[in-house]
């Protein structure tokens, strides 16, 4: 019949349900509410004025000019809520910054080394009277 038809699409389907064991009424299970609250992750380092310094004090070969633009990134992507993107930049910025570090000691012990040497070489020459013409 043609009115019986609106009324089957006007019925909304039931939520599923799971039937009381026999015996056991609705008066007799407890009636509390448990709301499990997720602690929101903790944003990521972007490691930001680690890599301002490098860039500053140890620059070399663009390598902490390199880690100041993914500490940007991954700021940026901190802000938007895209922690899996930023922890990526972060941790490209930390390799950086480390990096960076490493070189600088390498250089400064490379430095100290030469100049250390030199003077010692002045000092050596420097100790000893010029020998003239002695047969």
């Amino acid at each position: 019949s043609p009115g019986a038809e609106p009324s089957r699409r006007m019925q909304q389907p039931l939520p599923p349900y799971e039937v009381l064991p026999a015996g056991v009424s609705m008066e007799e299970l407890p009636r509390s509410t448990s709301v499990l609250l997720e602690e929101p992750p903790r944003p990521p380092r972007d490691h930001l004025v680690w890599s301002f310094f490098t860039t500053l004090y140890g620059n070399f070969c663009c390598l902490g000019l390199l880690a100041f633009v993914f500490s940007v990134k991954s700021r940026d992507r901190k802000v938007l809520g895209d922690y899996g993107g930023a922890q990526s930049y972060a941790s490209t910025a930390k390799w950086l910054n480390i990096t960076a570090l490493v070189v600088n000691i390498i250089i400064v012990i490379i430095v100290i080394t030469l100049v250390a040497l030199a003077v010692s070489g002045v000092l050596s020459h420097m100790n000893h009277p010029p020998s003239y013409g002695q047969n």
